[in-house]
């Protein structure tokens, strides 16, 4: 990626946000809850809501004395955590936020405390509500809000509902490296957080200084008298939080800092359609740079008047910063992994493995013989599709794992199908290589994980198997066999009569076979029974008929079960194929 094609967006968010009235909205909410307590109520320490039905949406508001807030903050004890490993016998209902990479969180104590104390109170109904959802609050009741929204989006479904929007004034931060983790990893959380910040306002600067610990999610609204602008890049967020700090004798006074968020909102639109205008660059200076520069001059940290003088070397630094991040920003956003993109392709070699499996069955052996045989070219070029859908899933099932329970239950759902019908088709081939190379019991001891997940996730989302109905049976010729490990269970069956024959096997290891044995019979039995695997089996030349010649033999004409009286009668194959055998 050359330097012409990164961007900065932030300029272009900044307007597009405050241009509407959801801004504008969300502040009145706050604002009017704190006149309504301020009549009736003497200042506490409390968190307070109110659930506010406009036309266009619905807003939540929460709402924390602005000096209770800023005592509680900057006290003793205010930057303190509280971990996701106490909040698991605690507070459980975060535990959705571990992940396989990213097992521990914490969060701000004052904030989790604050939010606890109403947490019986909330209503957690209002995903149900067709309305956009707005969920907003001021300092510490911007973390509340922050933490409820995060509650609401374990339910959350994207593809039916549409995303609530928290939009918090002046809120500390509210977690270290393990909960930014949790909500950046999924960009479609990580937007629905926007944080708006006066160069005025100390309390979401504390916890930087106090600790060094503390991470920031979503998008920041840094504001100025002069204009705003937006920034998503964690560290950039934290290096601009502290230089454009404006300290003066007004940020002793919590509710005038309080009440400047409004003055904000207020002008936003006017200055923020206004502002590119009042900067001009030398025609050298690089897109990216120059965008950054106007950002910047938006929330009075730089302008180009400021830039031509020698002193202000720490201004050009932190440019320089901004413009690096940004960089590599825009380079992490391209290298996300995109399943949909990908999925196209995917079924491509999906396609070819279809086609292949016809042609193996065509000659009377089915497509696992026929890999594992290797007696075409075609049962070599088959590698390269293999391959190619394997990575897919790996890396599908690997960054489901890293993904917050919820989002990766989501995202389950929708591309299980596919991975089921993957599991089905290429964990058969890998069977093969595995038995070809003289290996024993795949299942424990060689199956690989993302098979092993992909089969787990589907017992857990899938209903109970009943009674076959009149379209499996129909259908059936054309099936997969839902087992994937099948094969595995066929491979062991054949060591087992191996076992039963051979001259060296001890009486325990022959019973023990034995064993197996009648137990592989009322797995097939049971199958076949639920019309659960593929036709192919009874192909002449597959490895499972291979074990029934075998079994026959070793068991006699005097022995019988459900499945030898079925194996026997040959015209039970076609009857099969076609839908048409009936067990009781």
């Amino acid at each position: 990626m050359t330097q012409t094609q990164l961007f900065s967006s932030g300029l272009e968010l900044a307007n597009f946000v405050v241009s509407l009235d959801v801004l504008h909205d969300a502040w009145t909410a706050i604002w009017s809850l704190y006149t309504e307590i301020s009549q009736n109520e003497r200042p506490s320490s409390l968190v307070k809501f109110k659930v506010f039905e406009l036309p266009n949406c619905t807003i939540i508001a929460f709402f924390t004395w602005p000096a209770n807030s800023k005592d509680y903050v900057q006290g003793n004890g205010g930057g303190d955590f509280v971990s996701s490993s106490t909040l698991k016998k605690s507070f459980p209902f975060f535990n959705f936020l571990c992940t396989k990479d990213n097992p521990e969180f914490s969060i701000n104590k004052p904030a989790l405390e604050l939010f606890t104390s109403i947490f019986y109170e909330l209503p957690k109904s209002v995903m149900a509500n067709s309305k956009p959802l707005i969920i907003t609050g001021n300092s510490l009741g911007g973390s509340v809000a922050s933490l409820f929204t995060l509650l609401l989006l374990e339910k959350f479904n994207f593809l039916t509902t549409k995303r609530p929007l928290c939009i918090t004034f002046g809120s500390p931060l509210m977690g270290e490296k393990g909960l930014h983790e949790a909500i950046s990893k999924y960009a479609a959380w990580n937007s629905c957080f926007l944080h708006v910040v006066s160069n005025q306002d100390p309390i979401p600067r504390v916890l930087i200084s106090q600790t060094g610990v503390y991470k920031p999610f979503g998008t920041f609204l840094l504001c100025s008298k002069l204009g705003c602008s937006c920034f998503e890049d964690p560290p950039t967020i934290l290096e601009l939080l502290m230089a454009t700090y404006s300290g003066n004798p007004e940020n002793q006074d919590p509710n005038l800092v309080f009440e400047s968020y409004g003055t904000f909102v207020k002008d936003f639109n006017r200055k923020v359609i206004f502002m590119d205008t009042t900067e001009s660059f030398d025609w050298t200076t690089p897109p990216l740079r120059a965008a950054i520069i106007t950002q910047l001059a938006a929330i009075g940290l730089a302008s180009q008047q400021l830039l031509q003088q020698p002193h202000n070397i720490d201004i050009d630094t932190i440019i320089t910063k901004t413009e690096n991040q940004e960089k590599k920003l825009a380079l992490f956003k391209k290298q996300v992994f995109d399943p949909s993109m990908q999925l196209n392709k995917v079924k491509v070699h999906m396609a070819k493995l279809e086609w292949y499996k016809k042609v193996a069955k065509d000659k009377k052996i089915g497509y696992y013989d026929s890999y594992k045989n290797v007696s075409h070219t075609s049962d070599l070029d088959v590698v390269k599709d293999m391959k190619t859908l394997t990575c897919y899933w790996e890396e599908l099932v690997d960054e489901a794992e890293k993904r917050p329970q919820t989002v990766g239950a989501s995202l389950r759902t929708r591309w299980l199908f596919g991975g089921t019908n993957y599991r089905r088709m290429i964990e058969p081939l890998d069977i093969a290589d595995y038995y070809n190379k003289g290996k024993e019991d795949y299942i424990n001891q060689g199956r690989p994980k993302h098979y092993i997940k992909l089969e787990q996730w589907l017992i857990e989302t899938a209903e109970p198997a009943g009674v076959p109905n009149e379209l499996m049976k129909q259908n059936v010729v054309s099936i997969l066999t839902e087992d994937s490990c099948f094969w595995a269970h066929v491979e062991e069956a054949l060591i087992s009569c191996k076992l039963l024959t051979g001259t060296g096997s001890s009486e325990m290891e022959k019973q023990s076979s034995r064993d197996s044995l009648f137990e592989f019979e009322n797995y097939v039995y049971g199958l076949i029974k639920n019309y659960a695997v593929s036709p192919e089996i009874f192909l002449q030349g597959s490895s499972f008929m291979q074990w029934w010649r075998e079994y026959e033999k070793i068991m006699g004409t005097s022995y019988s079960s459900n499945l030898t009286k079925l194996m026997k009668d040959y015209k039970n194959y076609d009857k099969y194929a076609t839908g048409s055998l009936k067990i009781s």
